[in-house]
């Protein structure tokens, strides 16, 4: 090979070991991936040890039944069966399920010594949408498990033996037994007036009892969520499995459809939440080797299932404990933001995200201004109707001067409009479309009028508008709170329903029809219509301006049919003031002196900017170009 071969075959070289060296996987995706290998092979040794369990139990059983047959009692078999079944924890088998209970002003909580787990929550304040004790879950409705592997190769359920309760005020806790001097306990704490439950797994003297090396324990979590709101399909929108990595962002499972993740890096939190409530378990330390899963549910009581399998660091002798937090509560901003303040000062938890508020910009709107102002005014007034009235007032007020700067524009458009008619008189016809908008415009320029200064303030108002819309349907303030002839602010107003499947109407506009909705539909019509009026210049409008204008609103009015009505009560407020704030403008502005300015405007030497030069000069060779395709058809 001559020289320039081998150079090529070094660098080659050179190049493919500098390409593997930039993409190795740094230290914390190798520790995942080996949590991840280590959680699958552990699920694998799981599966065989269960079913060698069962193998040799049954051989046992068979070999004593062969061998006395004739002397053996039921019960002793039985026993013989449970003690291959269940090693250690046989004693522990069987029992009789008893409940006993915690509980403060806010919630109460029972506890099943079958599992050692929770068995219900009844949330005291609230309600569901039938009136009845609003209840998170109930009986099997929830199960939590943790997988023990004993010495001798048993793979135990925790949920399915019997724990010893032993009850104080504000503590239960719950003791397996596994000999003599051997035991894990599930310690439950709740404090006076808190949706937080303390959880902590505190184990004796049970490096012996469970295979050696064990480190960790294997958890299971599963909960069915209940209707408890009055529209299901909306409730279904905010109904959501959700976690927080230890060291990132909140993220979630999909809220529309089945979904399921793998998740090799450690999580803080896994919430399970519906539209305004939610239970969340919190992990001292983290959750390992995690899949998450949620199923949609079509039944008429259950909305979804949540699953979670994962790991937790575990010490068989006790030396530390594994910790948890359980929430049981509402999706409230301000309490759950409160709790970084409190129980988790300085983890930085942001349980408040399982507040969706929007979008970045959205999010920062509502949780710097909206949710202030709201919380201010409903500290002032105690109805939710009247508290809305005076933030839509306070938000109207607060953008006004962008309100006023595009009417202002407009109204000087609209002054201009006896010329521009006669600049179209002077140019007619499609082929002078271009010169009409060169000479308009040139008009405007001279009389110091920006066409885009009225949109501007109109785009500015949007981030507001939006957040408004993702704020009212997740304020749990308006839950059950009424006004006028709303029964309920949080869901829509129906003045007319029908059970009626009908096709193309049910599915998108549900079986009723709200009258807020309807309000705010019809003033939307009224406002676009005034408004259209108002911002006549005289310029020739696009092709289906008039019927875009009735569009749009009623397509709001099938969009928003199904919203809370205390958003379109916001929205037919916002109309409403919108409308008498244009009229006011109107009053106290003098256009006759308004035309005058423009006027003498005409009069000044005016400075072209560059970008209008620009412009202008792209507009001049389009209408050269359009000259010169009319004369070659003309020729044709």
């Amino acid at each position: 090979m001559d020289k320039n071969t081998i150079t090529g075959f070094i660098l080659i070289v050179l190049v493919f070991i500098l390409f593997n060296w930039l993409n190795r996987p740094s230290q914390e995706q190798i520790e995942a991936q080996k949590r991840y290998q280590d959680s699958i092979a552990t699920v694998q040794a799981q599966q065989q040890a269960e079913m060698r369990n069962d193998t040799i139990a049954d051989a046992l059983a068979q070999e004593v039944i062969a061998q006395d047959s004739t002397t053996l009692s039921a019960d002793s078999l039985r026993e013989i069966q449970l003690q291959n079944r269940f090693g250690i924890f046989s004693p522990s088998s069987e029992g009789e399920e008893q409940i006993v209970t915690l509980e403060n002003d806010l919630v109460a909580i029972a506890f099943s010594t079958k599992g050692g787990q929770v068995q219900s929550v009844r949330l005291k304040k609230y309600t569901s949408y039938d009136s009845r004790p609003l209840i998170l879950f109930e009986g099997a409705e929830s199960q939590l498990n943790f997988s023990l592997i004993t010495s001798n190769n048993r793979i135990v359920n925790s949920s399915e033996l019997y724990f010893e309760p032993q009850t104080t005020p504000d503590q239960v806790t719950m003791k397996l037994k596994a000999g003599e001097d051997a035991s894990l306990s599930f310690v439950y704490s709740l404090a006076p007036n808190d949706y937080m439950l303390r959880f902590e797994v505190i184990s004796e003297n049970m490096e012996n009892q469970l295979i050696g090396g064990t480190n960790s324990l294997d958890m299971q979590w599963t909960q069915t969520v209940r209707q408890q709101e009055t529209g299901r399909k909306f409730e279904e929108r905010y109904a959501r499995l959700v976690y927080k990595y230890l060291a990132d962002d909140v993220e979630e499972l999909s809220d529309s459809k089945d979904d399921s993740r793998t998740i090799a890096n450690k999580l803080k939190w896994i919430a399970y939440k519906d539209q305004y409530f939610s239970t969340v378990l919190i992990a001292d330390e983290s959750f390992e080797a995690s899949k998450l899963d949620s199923k949609c549910m079509s039944d008429n009581v259950y909305l979804k299932q949540y699953n979670m399998a994962a790991r937790v660091a575990f010490d068989p002798k006790g030396n530390e404990k594994i910790g948890f937090y359980y929430y049981f509560g509402p999706n409230a901003y301000a309490l759950l933001r409160n709790y970084d303040k409190t129980h988790f000062q300085g983890q930085n938890l942001e349980l408040e995200r399982l507040v969706p508020l929007g979008w970045s910009l959205f999010r920062y709107v509502n949780k710097w201004l909206i949710i202030p102002l709201f919380d201010f005014w409903t500290s002032i007034c105690n109805n939710l109707g009247i508290a809305i009235l005076l933030l839509t007032i306070t938000i109207k007020l607060l953008l006004s001067p962008f309100t006023f700067k595009s009417y202002l524009s407009t109204a000087k458009m609209r002054l201009m409009r006896p010329q521009v008619e006669q600049i179209n008189e002077k140019l007619p016809g499609q082929e002078n479309a271009m010169a009409r908008q060169q000479k308009t415009m040139e008009l405007y320029r001279q009389a110091g009028i920006n066409p885009m200064s009225g949109c501007l303030p109109m785009l500015f108002q949007m981030p507001f508008l939006l957040a408004l819309f993702m704020f009212f349907p997740t304020a749990i303030e308006l839950r059950h709170e009424s006004f006028l002839w709303v029964k309920d602010l949080s869901t829509y107003d129906a003045i007319i329903s029908w059970d009626a499947y009908v096709p193309f109407v049910t599915p998108y506009f549900g079986n009723h029809v709200s009258l807020f909705c309807l309000l705010m539909t019809i003033t939307t019509i009224l406002y676009s219509k005034f408004n259209m009026d108002q911002s006549n210049t005289g310029q020739q409008q696009m092709p289906g301006m008039k019927m875009m204008m009735y569009f749009m609103p009623l397509f709001m009015l099938v969009f928003l049919n199904q919203y809370p009505s205390g958003l379109n009560y916001y929205y037919f407020l916002s109309n409403l003031i919108t409308i008498l704030q244009t009229l006011g403008f109107r009053y106290f502005v003098n256009e006759d002196k308004l035309l005058k300015q423009l006027e003498e405007n005409k009069k000044k030497p005016v400075k072209k900017s560059g970008f209008m030069a620009r412009l202008e000069e792209a507009q001049r060779q389009q209408q050269q170009l359009a000259k010169q395709r009319a004369k070659q058809g003309r020729r044709r």
